[in-house]
């Protein structure tokens, strides 16, 4: 099939590359022409793993092509697909400005009979809402399709490629028929349903994952007090089928350009139809507050004196394997530390220029390798569970330190690991663990 994406933000380009991958004629359209050239040079903008290489050969077979003229990639395909960003505003709802944008030079551009597949994730109603913004500028067939989309980044490539199911939304059988065909090769499970639970499918998926992972922060929460350990918790809830394994791993919380977004605008959906989310705001505060639980811990060994200390983050990126810091936990760790007085020494394998771009430069004092962060701290915030972090040999962390004092925001090291080393450690709701020793916990008395 003749398919063009636009948009080369993270859902478009892997997308595209991967449409092109199952035998389909691809041309990714984006408005920023530098980043055109750069994926015309056979740069990839983003990073995730496989990425590149998928590219390359397909742009080398032929089936992959980057450009800026929208009218002229239009009028070559058959399948448009619009995978433009929908940025939160302050009162998070989505930004509709830029697929609207993109609906009006799509109908401009039209000579022909088109499928049009809305792959950005937007509010319910909006591929409806569409569909007549085109109809009021052409009078080209058009079939209109709602394509959510569930690939995670640092695994895009396999979440793609073998994803759990496919949604499509339509209104049109043989708009619908052809979208089956396309996305036959990936998977057999795929789930035809009308346009607007299509787009409710999206939302409610990643709703109720964040809810997960602020459910297992806050059993984590309760098991530092009263001493149970939350990864052996996890993993007996996760036996259960109805449950199941993912998502349950207690941490710093989610960040991101999805969940955070998301839960924001299906709490501002719903309060648009007069309904109040209650238990989403409540995913969404405690989600705000877990992060903090680093500065608490900081706070309790320094008796509250962290002005004038040097503390060094491991991590940046709100996930390993990606160069993403949108809505990253570390942001508003380092901001608070800073605004407090300290000296921040920050690493991250690949999201550091990201995160210097959405920052600021000044205020932190920016290393190269994870040692040399390290290197003089009076403590260090594990933020972001790199394998290059938890590969570290302790003894040697502890040697080049001021202090010995390790936070371990995403329960990467075991007590196996601490052994022999002087580290007051802390981790999330494994408080067996705290200070680098096994302690015995007093039976609570009912």
């Amino acid at each position: 099939m003749n398919i063009t994406v636009i948009g080369t933000g993270y859902v478009g380009l892997v997308s595209g590359v991967c449409y092109s991958e199952l035998g389909n004629q691809v041309i990714c359209v984006d408005k920023d022409a530098g980043k055109i050239d750069m994926l015309q040079a056979g740069e990839i903008p983003i990073y995730e793993p496989g990425l590149k290489e998928l590219a390359d050969k397909n742009r080398s077979a032929g089936k992959l092509a980057f450009t800026t003229d929208l009218t002229e990639a239009v009028r070559q395909s058959d399948i448009i697909i619009l995978a433009v960003g929908t940025p939160p505003m302050p009162s998070g709802e989505a930004n509709m400005a830029y697929i609207n944008q993109a609906a009006l030079d799509i109908a401009e551009a039209m000579n022909g009979y088109k499928i049009i597949a809305i792959k950005s994730t937007v509010p319910v109603g909006t591929n409806e809402r569409i569909r007549e913004l085109i109809r009021s500028t052409t009078s080209e067939p058009f079939d209109s399709i709602s394509l959510p989309e569930f690939l995670r980044e640092g695994s895009a490539i396999q979440d793609t490629m073998n994803p759990d199911r496919i949604v499509i939304g339509a209104d049109s059988d043989s708009a619908a028929d052809t979208m089956v065909r396309l996305h036959r090769p990936l998977t057999e499970q795929i789930v035809v349903t009308d346009i607007r639970s299509a787009e409710m499918i999206k939302y409610a998926s990643n709703a109720f994952l964040a809810t997960k992972i602020s459910f297992i922060n806050e059993i984590a929460n309760i098991c530092e007090k009263v001493g149970a350990d939350v990864t052996k918790v996890a993993g007996g809830m996760g036996y259960d089928k109805r449950i199941g394994q993912s998502f349950l791993k207690a941490g710093i919380g989610y960040g991101g350009s999805c969940f955070p977004k998301d839960t924001r605008a299906l709490i501002q959906i719903a309060g648009n139809v007069d309904y109040e989310f209650k238990l989403l705001r409540s995913v969404v505060e405690v989600n705000q507050d877990q992060r903090f639980n680093v500065i608490r811990k900081l706070e309790t060994i320094f008796s509250g004196q962290l002005r004038g200390k040097t503390v060094a983050i491991w991590g940046l990126a709100f996930k390993p394997n990606t160069d993403d810091v949108r809505d990253s936990p570390a942001l508003e760790i380092i901001q608070y530390l800073v605004e407090n007085g300290v000296k921040v020494k920050a690493y991250d394998p690949i999201a550091m220029d990201n995160f210097k771009a959405l920052y600021g430069k000044e205020g932190v004092v920016w290393c190269n390798q994870a040692l040399e962060t390290a290197q003089d701290a009076d403590a260090l915030c594990l933020l972001t569970e790199w394998d290059v972090f938890a590969q570290i040999d302790l003894n040697l962390l502890q040697s080049v330190m001021k202090q010995a004092i390790l936070i371990d925001g995403r329960n990467v090291f075991e007590e196996e690991d601490l052994l022999g080393t002087a580290f007051v450690y802390y981790s999330v709701g494994r408080p067996s663990l705290n200070q680098g020793v096994k302690q015995q916990i007093p039976v609570m008395q009912l």
